[in-house]
């Protein structure tokens, strides 16, 4: 943990780098750039586009891009990245960043693995409603596939454990069919490898407690409803939504007026992990149908982080984890990484907030 309070994990997107699906769903050369740097203002004060400082319009096919990364994360307290990985009964997808980063050794900077197990429609382009890899579930056979593909990561060094268990995260557990029961296949087959098991957490789980799921913890955000439909006995309100349809205006929230919501309320005895979102506007993906977390600034996000902060400060040490969405999703206006607007300060809050007192 080195001079970090807490133990930083960053959600990292590999979305930065052209592939062939992309090619042809949207393209030639299209990456998470496309949406991010052509995106504009929707109404009036609004922040966008949002453009990296930095890091640049990086490609992650490149090491000394990854290398780069990985030293500021550090530089800035946070332990590790976890990045998202895609299975869809077989077939991988943007897969190759981390692939070099396993194969290569480099960076020497500790990662775990999100399994990101959803459908993928056009929300990259603003049509959700185009289905373009549907996620499936074959059985056993699959799950058995699939776990012997992630062995080698969680056989690495530099793999993040907790309890001596190699931490895997999965997005949406309940949407695995038997969830229980293929997770203890992955835990009889990690102990099977010489491993001490695996330290399972799932995301988005609704009212489910990790137990039912087959898991050893959560971690959630909430984020409010896109567009909440309203009632015409409150005229007001209704004439409002009427009007931000017609004008193409996203659904629009006010950063500092959800710091009480971001992070869900804590439940006694469920071992939950914090999550915080530093900022969001996912209006370069999704133009008019997006939400907008309006006026972030690295000040309102210090006082995120502190809460996050209170609620883990208690627990022991291997225990005290924090998760962060995330460390570049750029076209979800998601990120931690510098930007033209506030360059490091949202780092430099993670900074201060996790850092032991010199």
């Amino acid at each position: 943990m080195g001079d970090a309070l807490a133990r930083l994990i960053a959600f990292y997107l590999p979305q930065f780098h052209p592939i062939r699906e992309n090619d042809e769903w949207w393209g030639k050369g299209f990456t998470e750039w496309t949406n991010a740097a052509k995106a504009k203002p929707l109404f009036r004060g609004h922040y966008q586009p949002h453009l990296p400082a930095d890091l640049g319009f990086y490609d992650l096919r490149l090491p000394e891009t990854r290398a780069e990364q990985a030293a500021m994360a550090r530089e800035y307290g946070i332990e590790g990245f976890c990045y998202y990985h895609y299975w869809f009964a077989g077939k991988r997808i943007l897969e190759r960043p981390f692939n070099e980063v396993l194969e290569s050794d480099n960076p020497d900077f500790p990662f775990c693995l999100c399994w990101a197990n959803q459908t993928w429609t056009g929300v990259w382009h603003g049509a959700p409603n185009r289905v373009l890899i549907e996620q499936t579930y074959p059985g056993p056979q699959d799950h058995q596939h699939h776990f012997e593909t992630l062995l080698p990561a969680f056989r690495d060094a530099r793999y993040i454990r907790v309890d001596n268990k190699p931490l895997f995260l999965i997005y949406d557990p309940s949407d695995i069919p038997e969830p229980k029961a293929t997770l203890q296949l992955w835990r009889d087959m990690a102990r099977s490898a010489g491993l001490a098991g695996l330290f399972l957490v799932g995301s988005h789980m609704g009212d489910r407690k990790p137990a039912e799921l087959g898991l050893d913890a959560s971690t959630n955000y909430h984020l409010p409803p896109r567009r909440p439909w309203v009632s015409k006995r409150h005229p007001v309100k209704w004439l409002k939504r009427q009007f931000d349809l017609r004008a193409g205006r996203p659904t629009v929230y006010t950063y500092k007026d959800l710091l009480a919501e971001l992070l869900p309320p804590e439940q006694p005895g469920i071992l939950s992990y914090p999550c915080l979102v530093p900022n969001w506007d996912n209006t370069p993906r999704s133009g008019p149908n997006g939400l907008v977390l309006h006026d972030s600034t690295p000040e309102y996000f210090r006082v995120h982080a502190s809460e996050a902060w209170r609620r883990v400060r208690d627990r022991d040490a291997e225990h005290r984890i924090v998760f962060i969405k995330s460390w570049n999703e750029w076209a979800e206006g998601n990120y931690l990484e510098p930007d033209r607007r506030f360059g490091h300060q949202y780092l430099e809050v993670v900074r201060d907030v996790f850092r032991a007192a010199e």
